[in-house]
C-alpha cells in the first residue's frame, strides 16, 4: 500500500475540515456565556428608577439582584452535577431556556413579585460557563481546548462590560421593558443555536441524583449568601443575620457528613480535599473577591458628583463606556492566557493574573482622579482577571476525572460567586464608614475608595500565594479520547 495515499474516512467520522456545526461550537458556547453575563448586569442601571416604575420600595427592588445571586449560587453546582449525569447539552439548553423565560416575564410585567421570580429563573444561567467548559473538554482536541476554555472563562467579564452600557442606552432612550424583550430574543436565539451547533457529550457518570445533598447545599448557600448580601441593611449583629450564619454552619456540617456517606454524592468531597482541587477553589474565591471590587468601585467613583472633590459626575452610559475597554481587553488576552498555561502551566498563569490584578489596584491607589488613569487601572485589573479566570478551569480539568468536569467546574464557579458576594459586602462596609456630606447627601470619600482598592489588592496577593502553593501538574490532562470522545472529536484530534 502506498504510504502517501490518502486514508479513507471511516463511516460516521467527521471529515477535515470540520463541518459548519463543529466550527460554530466554540462561538455559540461563548455567545451563551456573554449573554448570561449581560443578563446579570442589565438590571443595574434600572435599580435607582425601579421603585418608581414598579411602585415598590428600594428594599424590595434590591431583591431583583439578590434573587439572581441566590438562585445562581444554588443551581450552578446542582446543574453541573446534572450535566455530568444526564447530558451536558441537555442541561445547558435548559439553563438558557430558564434564563429566557425569566427575561420574557420581566418584559411582560411591572409587578415586583413577578420580577423577583423572573430574576431567580435567570440565575440558572450561572451554570452556562461550567457546563460549556465541560463540553469543550469532551468535544475538542487538546490543541484547540486551551484557547477555547480561556475564551469561555473570559465571557463573564466581556458580557458584564457590554451589558452595562447597552442597558444604560436602552433605559435612557426607550421603555425599560424593551431591554428585556431584546434579551428575550437573544436568549431564544441562544437556545436554538446551542441545540443545533453543540453535540451532546457521551461522557456520563451513572447513578441516582443526590436530592438530599442538593437540598442541603441549597439551604446552606442561601443562609450564607443571604446573610452576606443583606447584612449591611439588616445589621451585622442583628438576630436575623446571626441566625443565618448559625444555620449555615450547622447545615454545612450536616451536609458535609451526608456527602461523605452518600454512594453518589452531589459534590465529591474527597476530590475537593485534594490539594490541586481544593487550593484551586480557594484561589477562585479570592480572585472573585479581588475582581468584583473593580466593577463596584469604578462605577461609583466616576459617577460621584464633582463637588466631592474627586468625582467626575459621569452618566450611567459614560460609566459603562469606561468599563468597556476592560471587556475588550479580556477578549484579546484570553488567547495569551492559553499560551502561558500551555508553556508554564495554569497555576503560573493564575499566579501571574492575581499579581497583575494587584498591580492594577496599585495604579488605582496612585491616581483615582484623572479619567484616563481610572480607565487604565480598571483595564489592568481586567487583564489580570482574564489570566486568572482562564487558568482556573484548566486547573480543574487537569485534576478531576472526565465524568466530573461539569460538577467540579460548577463548584469552582460557586466559589467565585461567594467571593464576589463577600467582596460586595466588604466594599459596601468600607464605603459606608467613610462618607462625607455633599449637597446634603452622604457620599463616600476618596479615602474610602482607596481603602477598598487596597483591600482588594491585598486579597489578590493572597490569591497569588494560593496559586503558587497548588501542586504542579506532572501528567497531561485527562481526556475522554479513549472511551468517551465522540467520533468527530477523535477525527479532529487525529487530524
Amino acid at each position: 500500500m502506498d504510504p502517501s495515499a490518502p486514508i479513507p474516512e471511516p463511516s460516521g467520522t467527521l471529515a477535515a475540515p470540520p463541518r459548519l456545526r463543529e466550527r460554530l461550537t466554540v462561538p455559540v458556547l461563548a455567545s451563551g456565556g456573554i449573554l448570561m453575563a449581560v443578563m446579570q448586569t442589565v438590571v443595574v442601571p434600572l435599580l435607582p428608577d425601579l421603585p418608581r416604575l414598579t411602585g415598590s420600595s428600594p428594599a424590595a427592588v434590591s431583591w431583583m439582584v439578590t434573587a439572581t445571586l441566590l438562585s445562581g449560587a444554588v443551581l450552578t453546582p446542582v446543574l453541573g452535577r446534572a450535566g455530568d449525569m444526564y447530558g451536558k447539552r441537555r442541561v445547558l439548553t435548559s439553563a438558557l431556556a430558564l434564563m429566557t423565560v425569566g427575561s420574557v416575564l420581566c418584559a411582560l410585567s411591572s409587578d415586583i413579585t413577578v420580577l423577583i421570580v423572573a430574576r431567580a429563573l435567570q440565575g440558572a444561567a450561572a451554570s452556562v460557563v461550567p457546563l460549556s467548559i465541560s463540553i469543550l473538554r469532551d468535544e475538542l482536541p487538546p490543541q484547540r481546548r486551551g484557547s477555547a476554555v480561556a475564551l469561555m472563562s473570559s465571557t463573564v467579564g466581556i458580557g458584564a462590560a457590554l451589558g452595562l452600557p447597552l442597558a444604560a442606552l436602552v433605559v435612557q432612550y426607550a421603555d425599560w421593558h424593551t431591554m428585556f424583550w431584546l434579551t428575550s430574543a437573544l436568549g431564544a436565539l441562544g437556545v436554538a443555536a446551542t441545540w443545533w451547533a453543540v453535540r451532546e457529550s457521551p461522557v456520563r457518570e451513572p447513578g441516582r441524583f443526590d436530592v438530599v445533598g442538593a437540598l442541603g447545599l441549597a439551604v446552606a448557600l442561601v443562609s450564607l449568601l443571604l446573610a452576606v448580601s443583606q447584612g449591611g441593611q439588616w445589621g451585622w449583629t442583628s438576630p436575623a443575620v446571626l441566625g443565618l450564619f448559625a444555620a449555615f454552619a450547622v447545615v454545612l456540617a450536616l451536609w458535609w457528613r451526608q456527602q461523605l456517606r452518600a454512594a453518589r454524592p452531589l459534590v465529591d468531597l474527597r476530590l475537593v480535599t485534594r490539594p490541586r482541587v481544593g487550593l484551586s477553589h480557594v484561589a477562585a474565591l479570592l480572585t472573585g473577591f479581588a475582581f468584583y471590587a473593580n466593577s463596584l468601585v469604578t462605577a461609583q467613583l466616576v459617577q460621584a458628583p464633582k463637588a466631592s472633590g474627586y468625582g467626575l459626575g459621569l452618566s450611567i452610559v459614560a460609566t459603562g463606556l469606561c468599563l468597556l475597554p476592560g471587556g475588550v481587553t479580556m477578549l484579546l488576552f484570553s488567547p495569551l492566557s492559553a499560551r502561558i498555561s500551555a508553556r508554564r502551566g495554569p497555576r503560573i498563569t493564575l499566579a501571574l493574573g492575581a499579581a497583575v490584578i494587584a498591580c492594577g489596584y496599585a495604579l488605582r491607589i496612585a491616581d483615582s482622579r484623572d479619567l484616563w488613569m481610572i480607565i487604565l487601572g480598571a483595564t489592568v485589573v481586567a487583564t489580570g482577571t482574564t489570566l486568572a479566570y482562564s487558568a482556573l478551569p484548566t486547573l480543574i480539568l487537569r485534576a478531576v476525572p472526565a465524568a466530573q468536569t461539569a460538577s467540579a467546574n460548577g463548584v469552582n464557579v460557586l466559589m467565585r460567586t461567594i467571593g464576589q458576594a463577600v467582596s460586595s459586602a466588604a466594599v459596601a462596609a468600607v464605603l459606608v464608614h467613610h462618607t462625607s456630606r455633599v449637597g446634603g447627601l452622604p457620599v463616600p470619600t476618596l479615602h474610602g475608595y482607596l481603602l477598598a482598592f487596597g483591600m482588594a489588592g491585598a486579597v489578590a496577593l493572597a490569591a497569588c500565594a494560593a496559586a503558587l502553593t497548588i501542586p504542579g501538574d506532572s501528567t497531561p490532562e485527562n481526556t475522554p479520547r479513549a472511551e468517551g470522545a465522540t467520533p468527530g472529536a477523535r477525527a479532529l484530534e487525529e487530524a
